[in-house]
């Protein structure tokens, strides 16, 4: 069926048969996200909305480490496929299940550990102390089910089984959206009820995406036996994975730079940006469903030698990231503050949102093109121009911008700092596409 799809299939109707299932687990899973943020603002606690705002970058940071073994692992093995390796596939995926929770395992132990400087460095105060610390306690808990939970569905991507994956990461949606409210309001736990849902419902959807790799996968294995892979492999999948995963180690680096950097502006400032960065997770999460949806067939085209095919996807690829960026922006333009008021009917934080929210929102066409760059560079296992990517939008560029920008602008400057990244960044994907070697190499 992957060869149906990879080599033979018209390249629009194979590019949505294995990105559209991606796109839609996503937004179930964004929707899940949206609907936390909903329960707990019900709760009408501006400081309890802000300290589990201040602990988004938590929840992001596991799932980069998630990519170091989901991304790494699943490039390598798109193009192990192209090369029809299949034998070498079952021990890139055993190690990379494996590797995760084991990785998930340290993490909980050294986020448990170092709980107190952390919550700290995350910008915690006396108000939002209480809330943040009790919402980070369970999901430090649960961080090997989280770092687990991404990679099986990059896996069964990489066979053509888009649509089993998109099933698995929506039944763990959905659960955490019946779980939100019996925790947050049925038991009164609150924040801790909001976390506990998340952990519970990442943990059922492993032991789900695990059955379901066991009984329909025909190359992937899921034995702790199989996880052995030599050392040129693990440089493969870490070559990969490590840019992979810095690029969420810097979405994350940004939430908390811009929560400090907002800090001294009120904690209705924090409140608002927690709000307006899920509503925009909505469109950016569409984005990178399908740039990184695509990823399978650029890694098996680029493995099979198949240059005139990887160029239709990249091609089709960046056409349907231009026409979702301008809906995108044209329905947050449009609708912002009924959007936001389904959240919070607070002026201030609707008010401060609204700003927000479209200053994020008006460089999405710049994100999809960065997007398509960064999965085309992982998909050929060109590690350099990945990483240079990958610590750029939200890191380097980023950090200079907040900098410049809130001492140029101020407050004003804080809020369009992203935007301006973004478009830099662009120019910096532009400069790499077009001095990388067009030739598929015979490197892994």
């Amino acid at each position: 069926m992957e060869n149906e799809i990879f080599e033979r299939m018209p390249i629009p109707k194979a590019y949505f048969k294995i990105a559209l299932p991606v796109v839609i687990g996503m937004v179930v899973s964004l929707i899940y996200n949206l609907a936390d943020t909903w329960f707990i603002a019900r709760t009408g606690n501006t400081a309890l909305v802000a300290g589990v705002s201040l602990c988004a970058p938590i929840f992001t940071l596991m799932v980069a480490f998630s990519d170091i073994f989901g991304l790494g692992g699943s490039n390598l093995i798109s193009r192990l496929l192209g090369q029809g390796r299949r034998e070498e596939v079952s021990h890139v995926s055993a190690f990379s299940l494996f590797g995760a929770l084991g990785f998930g395992a340290v993490t909980a132990a050294v986020m448990l550990l170092f709980r107190g400087p952390i919550l700290s460095l995350l910008g915690a105060s006396a108000e939002t102390l209480p809330y943040a610390s009790s919402y980070y306690f369970w999901l430090a808990l649960g961080a090997p089910a989280i770092i687990l939970n991404v990679v099986p569905g990059n896996l069964l991507r990489t066979e053509g089984l888009s649509e089993t994956a998109m099933v698995c990461t929506v039944a763990g949606a959905v659960l955490n959206m019946v779980l939100d409210p019996i925790f947050i309001f049925g038991l009164g736990m609150g924040a801790a009820g909001a976390a506990l849902a998340t952990v519970l419902s990442n943990l059922i959807s492993d032991i789900l995406f695990l059955a379901v790799m066991r009984r329909k996968s025909k190359v992937l294995s899921i034995r702790l036996r199989d996880c052995r892979i030599p050392a040129s492999m693990l440089g493969n999948i870490l070559a990969i994975g490590i840019p992979a995963s810095v690029t969420n180690l810097m979405q994350s680096l940004a939430v908390l730079l811009t929560n400090r950097c907002l800090v001294d502006y009120g904690t209705d400032k924090i409140a608002a940006l927690g709000i307006a960065m899920k509503v925009n997770m909505v469109c950016m999460l569409i984005l990178v469903g399908f740039a990184f949806g695509a990823q399978p067939a650029l890694g098996y085209c680029f493995g099979a030698r198949n240059e005139k095919r990887l160029r239709g996807f990249l091609k089709f690829d960046v056409q349907v990231q231009m026409v979702l960026s301008l809906v995108f922006i044209g329905i947050v333009f449009l609708f912002t503050m009924p959007i936001l008021e389904i959240f919070m009917k607070d002026p201030q934080v609707v008010g401060s949102g609204a700003v927000m929210l479209r200053c994020l929102t008006i460089s999405a066409p710049a994100v999809g093109v960065i997007l398509v760059m960064t999965t085309l560079f992982q998909a050929e296992g060109k590690a350099l121009p990945a990483l240079i990517l990958a610590i750029s939008r939200q890191g380097v560029v980023l950090v200079l911008c907040l900098f410049v920008l809130q001492a140029v602008l101020g407050y004003k400057g804080i809020i369009i700092a992203q935007p301006a990244a973004d478009v830099i960044t662009l120019g910096i994907a532009g400069i790499l596409f077009f001095n990388m070697d067009p030739e598929p190499s015979k490197q892994q």
